[in-house]
């Protein structure tokens, strides 16, 4: 059968990954909350649109774990430092026709197509984390190449930006496995496709 593709994304309650002018830092308490939805773990894959920010946030991390980096206006908590750390060890696939080169995490590199992809869930290993971003996790739901989607959804109206699926190109039927209240009155909801 092959590895499970989990993306696991934080969205607003109206469906949006990003605000309109692409501010999102001031309504996602962690970046790295999402990662403790996706179990064991041996590769990740994003999307370009979003790398270059992803790999010079969590860079900065996992240089310098007190110093306020790029992107914040606190010091990273522990399990940002604990998820830099983690990321820094295990392969990033980078899809991508335009990057020229990636350097963060030293294990990552631009793959080009979906069907690197489609190769990649049919080596044995892990499950495969799907960091995101919007316009990826469509082009792999088009390609019915993702197994779960998790979303933490935050009670926050955003009232436009980036629509997590705007992409998606056919009605799909998702089937709900989980849904988890939170204290901070997030909840994160488990789909299988």
């Amino acid at each position: 059968m092959g590895r499970k593709m989990i993306a696991a994304l934080q969205i607003s309650l109206d469906g949006f990954t990003q605000g309109p002018e692409g501010a999102e830092g001031d309504w996602v308490d962690s970046w790295a909350d999402a990662l403790a939805l996706v179990p064991d773990v041996d590769a990740f894959v994003q999307g370009a649109g979003m790398y270059p920010g992803y790999g010079e946030y969590w860079a900065s991390i996992d240089a310098d774990p007190r110093a306020v980096g790029p992107y914040m206006t606190r010091a990273p908590y522990d399990r940002e430092v604990a998820y830099a750390r983690l990321a820094a060890k295990i392969p990033h696939y980078v899809v991508s026709t335009t990057l020229k080169s990636v350097s963060w995490p030293p294990k990552a590199k631009i793959i080009r197509d979906l069907a690197e992809i489609r190769t990649l869930k049919e080596q044995p290993g892990k499950n495969i984390y799907v960091v995101g971003g919007a316009r990826l996790v469509a082009s792999l739901l088009n390609e019915d190449l993702l197994d779960e989607l998790r979303l933490i959804v935050h009670p926050i109206l955003l009232g436009g930006g980036k629509a997590l699926f705007a992409g998606v190109n056919k009605r799909r039927p998702l089937h709900l496995v989980q849904a988890e209240p939170t204290k901070s009155g997030r909840v994160i909801l488990t789909y299988r496709a």
